[in-house]
């Protein structure tokens, strides 16, 4: 894991928020949720490496299926800052296009399966 944290924030700059994860390996998903968000999310980290430094009252909760995942998005812009995973609910992952000075498109991703996690019908 990083050192230094790196500074996040939402794209109005309401949610501001810093964390300390490597960036790679970089992640997609084929769930039906992130299939539409389309992020590119950071490798998985614990609870503990991520720090709400403004905004924590602009944070929109939206769970789906089992609701197990904790999706967090800013009330304002609509933008997907962080989740917590539904696979391991210690652990988190944060969207790389919120990070500041991070170029999400220089970075390779894998795509995990979380379609398989369904217990529900793909909405």
């Amino acid at each position: 894991m990083s050192n230094e944290p790196l500074k996040g924030s939402c794209h109005c700059g309401t949610v501001q928020f810093e964390v300390r994860t490597p960036v790679s390996p970089a992640a997609r998903c084929n769930c039906s949720l992130c299939r539409r968000k389309g992020a590119l999310m950071s490798p998985p980290f614990r609870a503990a490496e991520l720090k709400i430094v403004g905004g924590e009252d602009a944070l929109t909760l939206y769970q789906f299926n089992t609701r197990v995942a904790k999706h967090y998005f800013c009330r304002h812009c609509g933008i997907y800052t962080f989740h917590q995973t539904r696979k391991d609910p210690d652990l988190w992952r944060v969207n790389i296009g919120c990070l500041k000075d991070v170029d999400g498109f220089s970075l390779e991703f894998s795509v995990a399966d979380g379609a398989s996690l369904s217990v529900v019908e793909d909405a």
